[in-house]
């Protein structure tokens, strides 16, 4: 991305809305929708009718793809409770219910297949008494979440469970599947030096440690065949020491690289990459942005429960010198970059996998929300696409607006203030940030708000008679 280079608007427009081809996939523009979804299903994982609202309405907005949120393959692996599972093949009609509002405005529909490992925020009652599972004994360091290292059964189990995810989504309809080898969850933690500490051939070199995720791809080849789509979202560095100096940084952005071209598995596994990074969630580089303490210290203390960590982290949120230490701290590790801040890993990925088979498209998220970002990523080569959260969180409908001008009015503009997230812990996912409504008071622009967040509630599950209807059916 180059910002000596400026083209007018409608080249930026050709290049963002140009059809992205796949080995077995094509979608109509370059822009993703990343995997974020709220709190709406059910508790025992069957999804609901508000997460069919929650995605239709991006689909309808206009992106070319969307990412499911994260989707457990197993109850085990949940990283919150109430977000639609993948893990038995009961979920297969509610997923061909979304696949099918999507696919209603020429939008594909890519589950994000995920485990949880030792990042289970809210795991839910069915894990109360269970440790988490994942590549190591060691609580993570941010929330301090007690686990246990998988044995090889287990390892076994968890293989066959990705497998079997994919095989229900191809059964649902929808146009593919990703895996969430990113920001700390279960593959991370086998694929990052900073975690995984076995002693087994699960562990050790690169090579080791990515043969968990490598026999998850080959499985799910087994069961889907060559003509599924299969991407891989990973870290182009973890960053794994952002908080604690002293703990391993982690995945070298050359093993990254070494990674990826082992799982294209001579052109038998993944069709494409999606790029992040950092090897914790919440991580400065993920989603990258200011840290809320209001908003934090307000809705945190539902993880208290959770790790052994969680209690002081709250504490450290709560006294407000502490507070403007740390969100100091979290800015400075960060760094200045927020739009793009994936795209030298990105470009480094997608160089190396080209070289190998110039076929496979590599995805970058990281804040985008302009034309002349977007475009300059792909006319410059860093990636082949964007996948968008928080943005399209603002601005349901930014690829209409980046059809017709380089991004939102600056009032509307997403302000990468990270409420959204900070509030999908007890609330509705949406925009917190009040600043971004219309109102001539702060009520006003508050009730706008609450208006806007409650909006993936309509159409309601049982939406009200007619007035003629209901009056024939009076006595």
């Amino acid at each position: 991305m180059n910002p000596d280079k400026a083209f007018p608007h409608e080249e930026n427009a050709r290049v963002i809305f140009k059809t992205l081809k796949f080995r077995s996939l094509e979608i109509k523009n370059r822009i993703f929708r990343s995997n974020i979804s709220g709190t709406f299903d059910d508790y025992n994982g069957h999804g609901s009718h508000t997460r069919l609202n929650w995605e239709e309405k991006f689909a309808r907005g206009g992106v070319g793809a969307i990412l499911t949120s994260f989707t457990p393959v197993s109850v085990r692996g949940r990283i919150l409770t109430r977000y639609a599972m993948i893990d038995s093949d009961d979920k297969i009609p509610f997923w061909r219910a979304a696949a099918d509002r999507v696919h209603g405005h020429d939008c594909k529909l890519i589950m994000q297949l995920s485990h949880s490992g030792r990042q289970q925020d809210l795991g839910g009652v069915e894990n109360l008494h269970l440790r988490a599972q994942s590549s190591t004994s060691k609580r993570d360091y941010f929330h301090g979440i007690l686990c246990e290292a998988m044995t090889k059964p287990q390892i076994a189990n968890v293989v066959n469970l990705f497998a079997q995810g994919a095989r229900r989504a191809r059964q649902a309809g929808l146009d593919g599947v990703e895996l969430h080898g990113a920001n700390g969850y279960l593959i991370t933690q086998f694929l990052s030096s900073g975690i995984n500490d076995r002693k087994d051939e699960y562990g050790g070199n690169w090579e080791a440690r990515a043969r968990f995720v490598l026999e998850i791809v080959r499985a799910i080849r087994a069961e889907v065949g060559p003509d599924f789509h299969l991407q891989m979202k990973i870290n182009g560095e973890d960053h794994n020491s952002w908080l604690y100096p002293w703990q391993k940084p982690g995945n070298t952005l050359d093993e990254t690289l070494r990674i990826c071209r082992l799982l294209m598995d001579d052109g038998k596994g993944v069709d494409a990459f999606h790029v992040s990074s950092g090897s914790t969630f919440p991580h400065p580089r993920n989603p990258p942005g200011d840290l809320p303490m209001r908003d934090l210290v307000r809705w945190y203390d539902g993880m208290i429960s959770q790790g052994t960590r969680a209690g002081f982290n709250h504490a450290i949120f709560s006294n407000r010198l502490t507070a403007q230490v740390f969100r100091a701290y979290w800015r400075w590790r960060r760094g200045k970059v927020i739009e793009g801040i994936n795209l030298p890993y990105a470009r480094a990925v997608r160089e190396a996998v080209h070289a190998v088979d110039p076929a496979i498209p590599v995805i970058c998220t990281g804040g985008f929300q302009h034309a002349d970002a977007i475009a300059g990523a792909i006319r410059d080569g860093d990636c082949d696409a964007v996948s968008i959260a928080r943005p399209l969180i603002a601005n349901n409908d930014l690829p209409q607006i980046l059809q017709r001008a380089n991004g939102p009015e600056q009032r509307r503009e997403c302000t990468y203030c990270n409420k959204c997230l900070i509030n999908d812990l007890e609330n509705p996912l949406g925009c917190y940030e009040v600043s971004r409504f219309p109102g001539n008071s702060f009520e006003e622009r508050y009730e706008a708000m609450i208006a806007d967040v409650m909006s993936v509630f309509e159409p309601p599950t049982y939406p009200p008679p007619t007035t003629a209807a209901h009056q024939r059916v009076q006595p």
